[in-house]
């Protein structure tokens, strides 16, 4: 298999993600859910990553889409388009599965997935996290992990206008 088909695999559609997140289940792996725009990856997101990683066994990564990111960051982003960002996401070693939604939150996600748990970075308090009360009906976790200080995509862009 050549490295890109590699890294192409682990970009899903919604029903091909069911149906290996079925099989993960079925081997006993633990499924962990974030999401977010990753717009110009950093330390800050690999360290995001990295903590998801040590909460379970399969780290699915749910990716806001071009007109999603525009709608919630303005018209000058994303930077990267989303297949870039897509592409980027899998070809770390912590993602197991990329997923791009159309919508401003995850919730249809979150609702399908069905993660064990579900995670955000340390700007979110627990109960704005979105499908938060959802995961923790049937069970799961929600967590959140510290910024890794001095790294956002903002200040990337505002640095780079210097």
């Amino acid at each position: 298999m050549v490295f890109s088909d590699k890294i192409e695999s682990k970009i899903f559609t919604l029903d091909d993600l069911l149906k290996r997140i079925e099989f993960w289940r079925r081997l006993g792996d633990k499924i962990v859910f974030t999401n977010g725009c990753f717009d110009i990856l950093h330390p800050g997101h690999i360290h995001l990553l990295a903590a998801c990683n040590d909460f379970g066994s399969r780290l699915i990564v749910g990716l806001n889409a071009d007109a999603s990111v525009k709608r919630l960051k303005g018209n000058t982003r994303p930077i990267n388009d989303q297949h870039s960002r897509s592409t980027l996401l899998a070809a770390t070693q912590f993602v197991d599965g990329v997923i791009i939604f159309n919508e401003e939150t995850p919730e249809k996600l979150i609702n399908a997935i069905k993660p064990d748990v579900l995670v955000k970075g340390g700007d979110w308090k627990k109960s704005e996290i979105v499908g938060s009360s959802f995961v923790e009906g049937y069970g799961g976790e929600v967590r959140t992990v510290p910024f890794l200080n001095g790294y956002s995509t903002t200040n990337i862009i505002e640095r780079s206008k210097k």
